[in-house]
């Protein structure tokens, strides 16, 4: 039975994560590593093996399984980069296991319901016809990402939160850095920097309560002591960055995506109801969280396969999402699939706590895109210049340059 010691002697195993030669598309060897097995080993930047899931099925299945590990502290935790290795060693609700992810995620999961983000609809609305408003007003040429996809979530997390949009050209600045990661040095002081931010931001809403999950984590956890000020700056620090990045990448790659399928793009424009099966099909297609990193605790067989303590386990959600057992036809991008079974916001305990939002802000945006955007509208450089991430992070566009 294979383990991970002796296929990790290999010296031709596949250098992992693999960078995108399309933005929107998976990397082309990941389609050839599900062939070979469900559960196949590839390298790292600095040469240590590791396990990596392609199979949706096994993706469900191992996502739920206790025996992987979402443990930062764990020394053999592993890491996609130097930059990651840096983020990783601040850490809460995300890098934890049960009990304590619980712990942290109850106290954030009432600002982040369906209910709620229903509350919040007419302004997210607002917000998105004023960005549009403005980049229509303004003509061509236009960044999207810049005039509409960056702004409208970072707006939304900010009044979720409480947290000043004046301030936010600072704070998508530094999470731009963690998100780009260039260097563990550069990373760890853009992450240093959000969390000073955070903390004056928490001295003031301490001396001038205001209204937001911030000034209510304030109230009912920090003065109540059931969470201490550094844990509390790392929380805020983990909502603030993710609530906006993530859903702007999905903005921008969607309308990418409906550029390049103009058949896709008429279909919206001629019955904007598909936009919510619409939104999950580009969750599917898109699967801007591309990598999804766990350690083994335990020793365990899977499909032929021995996993070890300590062993690196890791996700390729793009593979996943992409697997033919699970998504007829899966590279095809079909606005009418509506697909409810991927895995774009994760699965299990570990699933994105704010899912709703994200969903709520892309109806919206993706209605508006339909009925708004001229029939005109197309790129206004070639595709080859679309600027793309990086692969070991969040996947997503620099600018996205349009005319109409």
């Amino acid at each position: 039975m294979k383990d991970l010691k002796t296929a990790g002697q290999a010296t031709d195993l596949p250098e992992f994560p693999m960078q995108r030669a399309c933005p929107y598309e998976p990397p082309e060897g990941y389609a050839a590593l599900r062939e070979q097995s469900p559960l196949t080993v590839v390298t790292l930047f600095d040469g240590r093996p590791a396990w990596v899931v392609t199979s949706h099925a096994l993706a469900r299945e191992l996502f739920t399984d206790e025996r992987l590990s979402s443990d930062w502290t764990n020394p053999r935790f592993p890491v996609t980069s130097p930059a990651r290795g840096a983020l990783q060693k601040h850490n809460v609700m995300v890098g934890m296991d049960r009990p304590e992810h619980g712990h942290y995620r109850k106290m954030v999961i009432p600002s982040f319901t369906v209910k709620r983000m229903n509350r919040l609809r007419p302004r997210l609305q607002a917000i998105v016809d004023e960005r549009l408003d403005a980049m229509l007003a303004a003509g061509p040429p236009a960044d999207f990402v810049e005039s509409v996809a960056v702004p409208v979530p970072s707006i939304a997390i900010c009044e979720l939160l409480g947290v000043p949009y004046a301030d936010h050209e600072y704070f998508e600045s530094e999470t731009r850095k963690l998100v780009i990661r260039t260097s563990g040095e550069i990373a760890a002081s853009a992450l240093a920097n959000l969390r000073a931010y955070l903390d004056k931001l928490i001295a003031v809403k301490e001396a001038e309560p205001g209204e937001g999950l911030v000034d209510d984590l304030i109230a009912d956890q920090l003065h109540q002591g059931r969470i201490d000020r550094e844990t509390l700056v790392k929380l805020c620090t983990i909502m603030l960055t993710a609530g906006h990045e993530t859903t702007a990448n999905v903005i921008s790659l969607g309308l990418l995506a409906l550029l390049r399928h103009p058949e896709q793009f008429d279909a919206l424009r001629d019955d904007p109801d598909l936009v919510p099966g619409a939104v999950e099909e580009m969750l599917r297609y898109l699967s801007i969280a591309e990598v999804v990193s766990r350690v083994a605790t335990a020793d365990f067989e899977v499909h032929g396969r021995r996993i070890r303590a300590g062993d690196a386990v890791f996700f390729t959600n793009s593979a996943v999402n992409r697997d033919p057992d699970a998504f007829p036809d899966p590279d095809v991008f079909d606005v009418r699939r509506a697909p409810r079974l991927h895995t774009g916001f994760g699965y299990g305990v570990h699933q994105c706590v704010g899912q709703n939002l994200a969903r709520a802000e892309l109806d919206i945006v993706f209605r508006a895109v339909a009925t708004r955007l001229p029939r005109g509208l197309r790129l206004a450089v070639p595709f080859e210049e679309v600027k793309a991430k990086g692969p070991a992070g969040p996947q997503g566009i620099i600018d996205l340059p349009l005319t109409w």
